[in-house]
């Protein structure tokens, strides 16, 4: 049975934007939104600017502004490489992700 739980790291060239625990990511992959969860099968996938929305295990939400990169996910550990990439703190997210 997968955990409920990951690890994320989301990096830039510069400097680390955010290291954690999550229940759930929302990237801006280019076919679309990607919803990566705990056990989802390993993914390789390029993104592109807009917005990132990570949910942690107490249900609390952070989002950034990222610009193209790739994501890889493998044994529930998810890597998110950016150019670049900036909390959106202070910007109210829905449920989508999508402001």
């Amino acid at each position: 049975m997968a955990g409920t739980t990951m690890d994320v790291n989301i990096v830039s060239a510069e400097h680390p934007i955010w290291s954690g625990t999550a229940k759930a990511v929302l990237v801006p992959a280019y076919a679309g939104g990607l919803g990566i969860l705990p056990g989802h099968e390993p993914v390789l996938s390029v993104i592109q600017e807009g917005p990132l929305v990570i949910t942690e295990p107490d249900g609390r939400k952070h989002s950034f502004e990222v610009t193209d990169g790739f994501i890889s996910f493998d044994s529930n550990k998810l890597t998110v490489v950016v150019e670049q990439g900036r909390s959106m703190q202070n910007i109210p997210v829905n449920e989508t992700g999508i402001q």
